[in-house]
């Protein structure tokens, strides 16, 4: 069965590859803004790339962060946020400064640290996950490789919401979920079949 699902259009984000990804695996994507149609979704998709400050700038510039809010926790539907998304479900972030988040999940979002200077600041590439394989998100999948784009990392308050981690000079949190709120810091529109996959499961709990 074809699900609709909102793709949040707050002007930051590759949204054309997350629209196309859903696409491919059979959905309909709709990138929006409009409270009444993220409403009406199945699911809602948060992408994002750059800073959380001007992430959360752009949200509340829109009215968006109400209309979050309140798909998520009251309406209860499927939400994910994708790279920075799932960094502005967070409490708080530490980049450039001090910046409150969505507090949809409680936790902090950090820099890695300069691993006496044997790694570089920013995660750029492909690796490994250690997933929950009983989690929803993660069903049929082992030891799945997707592709990252991140210099900051989602430091949970409750551990018991972590279903992903990966290896970067630390263990880190690549995908985090309370209840219908997921987060993953990997880009699973660009991580082809693994991602895809993982995009299929999260459309399916919609």
């Amino acid at each position: 069965m074809q699900k609709q699902i909102a793709v949040i259009d707050y002007g930051i984000g590759n949204v054309a590859s997350v629209i196309g990804a859903i696409e491919k695996i059979g959905h309909s994507a709709i990138l929006t803004r409009n409270k009444d149609e993220i409403f009406a979704s199945s699911g809602a998709v948060l992408p994002g790339v750059g800073a959380f400050g001007n992430g959360m700038k752009n949200l509340r510039e829109f009215g968006l962060t109400d209309t979050i809010q309140e798909y998520a926790n009251k309406l209860k539907k499927p939400f994910l946020g994708i790279c920075l998304g799932m960094q502005l479900l967070a409490s708080k972030s530490y980049e450039f400064g001090e910046h409150d988040g969505l507090g949809l999940i409680g936790g902090s979002v950090e820099p890695f640290g300069d691993f006496g200077g044997k790694m570089r600041k920013i995660h750029m590439g492909w690796n490994e996950l250690s997933v929950d394989e009983r989690d929803p998100v993660f069903q049929n999948l082992q030891k799945p490789i997707v592709y990252f784009v991140h210099s900051y990392h989602f430091v949970p308050s409750n551990k018991d919401n972590v279903i992903a981690s990966a290896s970067y000079g630390i263990d880190f949190v690549a995908g985090i979920r309370k209840d219908n709120i997921v987060g993953l810091q990997f880009h699973p529109e660009k991580s082809q079949r693994d991602g895809l996959k993982i995009l299929e499961n999260f459309i399916g709990m919609c």
